[in-house]
């Protein structure tokens, strides 16, 4: 899907996304190509390659009516929606370290000696790093992930909304994991559009942008 995509279709993609609220209750999507939407977005760079993200795919009903008291404001999306993507962050991140990093020198994409040597240093350093570091580095590599997920969304044709309005303190463990490890970072919710999202304004770049 990706390598299939041309200039003009990502800049498309990009200018064209949408927040979605409600959904075609009709549409599903195939549990393979969900899977292959959350690989491609998996090739969004995140700390010593660690890519702590972790996603909860609520798409039965009943998980659906797991989730709806806990999402707030937000019922119409999970009601409607193929799927609630809850984007997680792992705070033990260094645990597949070794996997990763030898996964890469037996595709040939990293020597066997800089492996060993960035191993290192990630062991070396990061379980001693302190749980409020380490939940900050999780949620900004997670929230890199979520949003090349949304592009790549759209690349697939679907639509997708974030949201921050849930309960935090209470969806991980409703779903059978560890809250002292992963950490709520935002919900995704996608399927496609029974209403188009409205096109929103943006701060001119000049307002943001401080030059020295």
């Amino acid at each position: 899907m990706l390598k299939n995509i041309q200039n003009n279709d990502f800049a498309d993609i990009v200018t064209g996304r949408r927040s979605v609220k409600l959904y075609d209750e009709d549409v599903k999507i195939p549990k393979e190509e969900l899977q292959a939407i959350i690989q491609e977005a998996s090739l969004a760079p995140s700390s010593a390659n660690m890519q702590p993200w972790r996603v909860i795919v609520v798409h039965s009903s009943e998980g659906k009516n797991k989730l709806r008291p806990l999402v707030q404001f937000n019922t119409r999306q999970n009601d409607t929606s193929a799927a609630m993507l809850i984007i997680l962050g792992d705070t033990q991140g260094e645990l597949y370290v070794e996997e990763i990093y030898n996964t890469a020198v037996k595709q040939g994409k990293m020597p066997s000696e800089v492996r060993d040597k960035q191993v290192a240093q990630i062991m070396s350093m990061f379980p001693q790093v302190p749980k409020e570091l380490k939940i900050e580095i999780a949620r900004t590599d997670a929230s890199l992930f979520a949003m090349q997920l949304m592009l790549i969304a759209r690349a697939h044709g679907y639509d997708t909304n974030p949201m921050g309005g849930f309960e935090r303190d209470q969806v991980v463990s409703a779903f059978g994991l560890d809250d002292e490890r992963y950490v709520p970072v935002m919900i995704l919710s996608i399927g496609k559009a029974k209403v188009a999202g409205l096109e929103s304004v943006r701060l001119p770049s000049e307002e943001i942008t401080f030059w020295r």
